[in-house]
C-alpha cells in the first residue's frame, strides 16, 4: 500500500522528537468548487477558531507557539514564513477563503483543532511520501506572477517530496502546484502534523473530524490511515 513507504527522515525527528504525521489516503471522494455543505464546515470552525483565540494572538496558542519554534530550529523565520495553522488563524476575523469542497473540509479542520493540515491530490504524486531536511536543489514548482514557476529550498529546510521534487515547502507553509488539489480530484492524501501541545488524542480527533466531514461531502469515499510517530 502507498501509505507503508511514507517516511520521517532521522534528521527531522532530531529536531523535533516529539512530532507525528498521521497520513490519510481518501479514495472517492466528491470534488468541485465551494458549496452551501463545505461553507457551513468553515462557518462552525471560524466560530470554534474564535473561542480559541478568545481575542488573543494566534502566536500564543500553544498549538501555534511550537509550531513556531519548529521552524526556527530549521532555520525558518515564522513571522515572515508562518505555519500553515498560524497563518489560517490570523484569517479567521474577516473569514477564510472559500477555495474549493475538498480543501475547505481540510481548512476547517485545521483552525477548529489548531493542527496544520494539507491536502494533495495522489493522483498526482510520485512515490511515497518523505518528510526529510533538503539538500536544496530539489525543485519545487509553484507560480510568481501569475506564472508558473521553479524554486529550490534552501538547504537543511524541512520538506515533504516525493520522486519528482519537493511537494510542501518549510513543513507545511507552501504547497507545490503540481499536487495541489483541484476540482477533478477524487483520490486524496491529506497530512495532519502534531506536535506535544496537540499531542497524539489531538491527531486522532482531528483524523475523525476531518474523514467525518468529508464522508458526509463524499458519499461512499473510503480512507485508510497511517500513524508516524516517535
Amino acid at each position: 500500500m502507498w501509505l507503508d513507504a511514507a517516511e520521517v527522515a532521522a534528521e527531522v525527528r532530531a529536531l523535533r522528537p516529539d512530532y507525528a504525521a498521521l497520513l490519510i489516503m481518501a479514495e472517492g471522494l466528491h470534488p468541485g468548487p465551494s458549496d452551501g455543505a463545505s461553507d457551513a464546515l468553515l462557518v462552525s470552525a471560524e466560530d470554534r477558531a474564535r473561542k480559541h483565540l478568545a481575542g488573543g494572538r494566534p502566536e500564543e496558542l500553544p498549538q501555534v507557539a511550537e509550531w513556531r519554534e519548529a521552524f526556527r530550529a530549521f532555520g525558518a523565520k515564522p513571522q515572515r514564513t508562518r505555519p500553515s495553522v498560524e497563518a489560517l488563524l490570523r484569517r479567521v476575523e474577516p473569514g477564510l477563503p472559500r477555495i474549493d469542497r475538498i480543501t475547505d473540509t481540510y481548512n476547517a479542520v485545521s483552525i477548529a483543532c489548531l493542527l496544520p493540515v494539507g491536502g494533495e491530490d495522489l493522483d498526482r504524486y510520485a512515490g511515497a511520501a518523505r518528510l526529510v531536511r533538503a539538500a536544496g536543489d530539489e525543485d519545487f514548482d509553484t507560480t510568481t506572477g501569475g506564472q508558473p514557476a521553479v524554486e529550490h529550498p534552501d538547504p537543511g529546510e524541512v520538506v515533504w517530496r516525493d520522486d519528482r521534487g519537493v511537494t510542501c515547502r518549510r513543513w507545511n507553509w507552501r504547497q507545490c502546484v503540481r499536487t495541489r488539489i483541484t476540482h477533478s480530484t477524487t483520490t486524496a492524501m491529506f497530512v495532519l502534523d502534531g506536535l506535544a501541545a496537540l499531542g497524539l488524542d489531538g491527531l486522532r480527533a482531528a483524523e475523525a473530524e476531518l474523514t467525518g466531514s468529508l464522508a458526509r461531502l463524499s458519499s461512499g469515499a473510503t480512507f485508510t490511515s497511517r500513524l508516524l510517530a516517535p
